[in-house]
């Protein structure tokens, strides 16, 4: 199911496309943003999207980073994960949607619990990603730009993921590796269908990029402020 981009309604995409051409339809009644206290949100996603909404002068600056969490929770941005963000945003589904369809990495279909993106851009492909990912491939069972039938992995070609000095490499549920062997591809597998931490995928081959450091940050932060409600039960 899809969200109508001009009123919040469910809809097919090739209905959404055709609103782009059709134009509002000013005799519909609008669209209506959902009431926090009648919305099932969970805790913690709607504590971290208002600590995303309080850096910003403006609250719409926050989507991006609102709608990553959804989908941190959800494994996809579902309906109900666009009207859980909408209600703590004060904004449409229907917003939501319109820009999370503009962006490659954000899931509006469901996929595999894992997320592995293997950049296949050239300095990588110079050095084995074709090899790899389709190593990566019959490791997981999932097919190229596709999940796995077991749901556990969901695998992708990505055109550049710019940590080129590791080529060739790949973004495991946002955590960097690499040089990645086709060996590596069984390793990872192994890993992720054993249960264990992502984060803990080839520990000896992270990424200690700028974004590695971004987002080790965010890890940590998020880390101190479950720490701090701990404390706070106590």
């Amino acid at each position: 199911m899809k969200l109508d981009h001009l009123r919040g309604t469910p809809g097919s995409r090739a209905r959404l496309e055709a609103q782009v051409w059709e134009g509002a339809k000013v005799d519909q009644d609008p669209a209506e943003i959902p009431e926090l206290a009648a919305t099932a949100v969970p805790a913690a996603l709607e504590e971290a999207i208002e600590r995303e909404m309080a850096k910003y002068p403006d609250f719409h600056s926050a989507v991006i980073p609102a709608l990553r969490l959804a989908q941190e929770e959800h494994g996809w941005l579902s309906p109900q994960a666009m009207i859980q963000v909408a209600a703590v945003m004060r904004v449409t589904p229907a917003y939501l949607e319109s820009v999370a369809s503009f962006y490659d990495m954000f899931e509006l279909e469901p996929v595999g619990k894992h997320s592995i993106y293997v950049c296949t851009n050239i300095s990588c492909s110079l050095r084995g990603a074709r090899d790899l990912v389709t190593a990566l491939s019959d490791a997981t069972g999932a097919p190229i730009n596709g999940s796995s039938p077991d749901g556990v992995f969901r695998l992708r070609s990505f055109e550049c993921l710019g940590a080129c000095d590791i080529a060739p490499m790949a973004s495991i549920d946002g955590r960097y590796r690499g040089p990645l062997t086709e060996a590596d591809a069984h390793a990872i597998a192994e890993h992720l269908r054993a249960g264990r931490p992502a984060i803990e995928v080839l520990e000896e081959k992270s990424y200690g990029g700028d974004y590695a450091r971004r987002l080790g940050e965010r890890h940590r932060a998020e880390s101190e402020g479950e720490q701090k409600e701990g404390d706070a039960r106590d």
